[in-house]
């Protein structure tokens, strides 16, 4: 890990903020490689810790570098808050902040499936679950599809010898690659139909039907595409706004 990424996550954790890595370098964490010179954070968006953010933030020199502003209202609305360090052991380096995501749990239930990791320089911090981050991962920007298909492939090849109730049902869920859902549901064919009910394109998969499955797996994503789309619209027009509103203060 880079020492300026570091440095952000050592005074985040010195200053006891409760947050989750998540974004690019979690999926580095995990081993599907995304590259990303950014700090993506989620937080707790309670004033006590916004405020020991806030501590940290000024330790890094990190000024806000977009709109919206740094507020709970904003967080809490599903924002991203944007900031740049100007510290030098971290200098450039974009920091962005979130306390809400779409198609995943609250703040409080996706902490306590984190991951807790400690460097071997001593550093600390924690990072949102594989299954949480493969769900945040699912929006509208082609990039992050191979990355979910990385992280969920990874999972079941280290963990296939070891299959457990939870771990067979990420894999129905998630996995994205024909030749692994068709190895997969010979493996597992029971829990196959069992799970076809709940993602119809398994029964291509047990049907060996490449072709049937490529195609629903492509709907599957223009699908959630849409849905993230749908979800940002309120969002970007909020934004929209505030930029009007600036602009206008500005003239």
């Amino acid at each position: 890990m880079q020492s300026p990424i570091r440095k952000v996550l050592s005074t985040i954790q010195a200053n006891q903020v409760k947050s989750l890595l998540m974004g690019g370098q979690a999926c580095v964490y995990y081993g599907a490689l995304q590259i990303s010179k950014d700090v993506d954070l989620l937080v707790d968006s309670s004033k006590a810790n916004l405020s020991r953010l806030t501590n940290a933030l000024n330790e890094l020199k990190a000024d806000r570098i977009a709109i919206p502003p740094f507020d709970k209202e904003y967080l809490d609305s599903g924002h991203s808050i944007h900031f740049r360090c100007k510290v030098p052991e971290a200098l450039g380096l974009r920091v962005d902040i979130m306390s809400k995501l779409r198609g995943v749990e609250d703040f409080d239930s996706l902490y306590e499936k984190r991951e807790d990791v400690q460097l071997m320089t001593g550093e600390q911090f924690s990072v949102m679950s594989r299954f949480d981050l493969i769900q945040a991962k699912k929006t509208q920007r082609d990039k992050d599809w191979p990355v979910i298909s990385k992280l969920a492939e990874l999972h079941y090849l280290q963990n296939r010898t070891a299959p457990t109730d939870l771990r067979r049902k990420f894999w129905f869920m998630e996995l994205r690659t024909e030749e692994t859902l068709v190895s997969l549901t010979k493996e597992f064919s029971k829990e196959a139909q069992t799970f076809e009910t709940q993602r119809p394109l398994i029964k291509f998969a047990l049907q060996n039907d490449h072709s049937s499955l490529s195609r629903a797996l492509a709907e599957e994503m223009i699908l959630i595409k849409e849905l993230d789309k749908e979800y940002w619209k309120p969002l970007k027009a909020e934004l929209e706004k505030l930029r009007h509103e600036q602009r206008i203060k500005k003239d």
